[in-house]
């Protein structure tokens, strides 16, 4: 992996930066959805801010990504259980 092409200003490497601005739009759009049936729900995880970008098994971003599938799970669920 070339680093320089998983960097940007933030110094951040994420190797998912080509669909991190959709998926933080995703979380907004379920966030407003949320709000929006008047659940407080808790936030979503956050974005590793540390990768050594060597494509490590166990990476932090896989786990974010994983917590946030989890995020997503349990807020369609709040959302289901509001809408009965």
């Amino acid at each position: 992996m070339n680093m320089t092409d998983d960097n940007n200003n933030d110094g951040v490497i994420d190797p998912g930066r080509a669909q991190r601005h959709a998926v933080r739009a995703t979380i907004a759009e379920m966030q407003q959805q949320l709000a929006g049936a008047g659940l407080n729900f808790r936030e979503p995880p956050e974005e590793p801010t540390i990768c050594c970008g060597r494509g490590c098994n166990g990476c932090v971003w896989e786990g974010y990504d994983d917590a946030l599938v989890w995020w997503f799970a349990d807020a369609k669920q709040e959302l289901a259980a509001q809408a009965h």
